[in-house]
């Protein structure tokens, strides 16, 4: 069994952009991120996403909210992989409607995690990754 500070040690290969327009989980995700040591960034919609992906070509794995104001997170997944062909994405929402997860998945999002964002999840999914 793979331990927690393993799975952690293996999310730390990656440099991760984390994409909210609530605050309140902005704060919260950040201040965890920051204490864990990763590295990341964090932007409050679609296009403040993407000028980070710009900028920023080494993001290894995007974790994204779906419903946003600007651009969504399935407008952002779109335009993401064109700007990191091989980036891991992980997206999160209240919703589960299969149409929904059956285009996240064509579009080639790696993961889903439903809200309230569950970072023991995060790490279980994250860690299966690897940095390409």
């Amino acid at each position: 069994m793979v331990s927690i500070q393993d799975k952690i040690a293996a999310i730390k290969k990656f440099k991760i952009l984390f994409v909210e327009d609530e605050q309140d989980l902005q704060k919260i995700v950040s201040a965890t991120f920051q204490k864990i040591g990763f590295d990341f960034h964090i932007a409050g919609n679609g296009k403040e996403a993407l000028d980070v992906l710009v900028q920023n070509s080494d993001i290894s794995l995007l974790v994204t909210d779906i419903n946003m104001p600007v651009m969504n997170g399935l407008e952002l997944v779109r335009e993401a992989k064109k700007i990191i062909p091989n980036i891991k994405i992980v997206i999160m929402s209240a919703h589960t409607e299969e149409e929904f997860l059956s285009e996240a998945s064509a579009m080639g999002v790696n993961d889903y995690l439903i809200k309230p964002f569950d970072f023991m999840k995060f790490i279980d999914i994250a860690a299966n990754y690897e940095v390409d």
